[in-house]
């Protein structure tokens, strides 16, 4: 996991890539993780890489709140897409690759003692293996959910929007988009776990506050 070398050019396409779908670097709102991954950052990204861009400026507006964002900022090779190579330990992990040698030697005989070391290592990872939690399927959705008209109480409608809690459902954040003649719709974020929560299931139950809500549309929907 990483993004590789955030001061070249290579791995500010990574982060541009990985912020095609995301707002930020781990979750729905600003956070320690942004911090650690914007001070490591030389200068702001060039205008081609528009999603990493337009992060950078929204993180850059956090500078005097920086401190009480929440979250533990961590290495920077802890965030990140999965298939790019950690860069910033990679003398440690060189050096610790040389010490276990999980396959053995085909040029020297192997001792007893050096035998079951192995095959105990080889045990303990296959272990870890198959105790790996199963990926949950999960999918960011950005709603459009519209009032009658201008005299609807948007902060209202949020509010019973927010009070579908279920199961595998997270809202995340909101504003207040403008559609004509006074009237603004309602656009909300939320995460769901696939096989728990689907858009048909969010329709019916915000629909349902038909004193509020005249529809909902999905504006956008990511697999995460």
């Amino acid at each position: 996991m990483g993004f590789g070398d955030l001061k070249s050019a290579a791995g500010l396409r990574v982060l541009n890539d990985f912020l095609a779908d995301r707002s930020y670097i781990e979750g729905y709102v600003p956070s320690q993780a942004d911090i650690a991954v914007f001070e490591a950052i030389a200068a702001p990204p060039p205008a081609d890489l528009f999603h990493a861009l337009r992060w950078y400026n929204h993180i850059k507006s956090y500078e005097k709140q920086k401190a009480s964002l929440p979250g533990v900022k961590k290495a920077l090779g802890k965030y990140g897409p999965a298939d790019v190579e950690d860069t910033t330990g990679a003398a440690t992990d060189s050096k610790d690759d040389d010490d276990i040698d999980l396959f053995g030697s085909d040029d020297e005989e192997e001792s007893e003692e050096a035998k079951k070391l192995r095959e105990e290592r080889l045990a303990q990872y296959e272990s870890k293996k198959s105790k790996k939690p199963a990926v949950v399927a999960k999918s960011s959705i950005l709603l459009d959910v519209k009032p009658w008209d201008d005299e609807t109480d948007m902060a209202k409608l949020e509010e019973c929007v927010r009070s579908i809690q279920v199961d595998g459902l997270v809202w995340g954040s909101s504003k207040l988009v403008p559609v004509g003649y006074g009237i603004k719709k309602l656009q909300i974020q939320c995460v769901v776990e696939d096989d728990k929560v689907g858009t048909d299931m969010l329709e019916e139950r915000i629909t349902a506050f038909e004193d509020y809500v005249q529809s909902m549309d999905v504006a956008a929907f990511n697999k995460i």
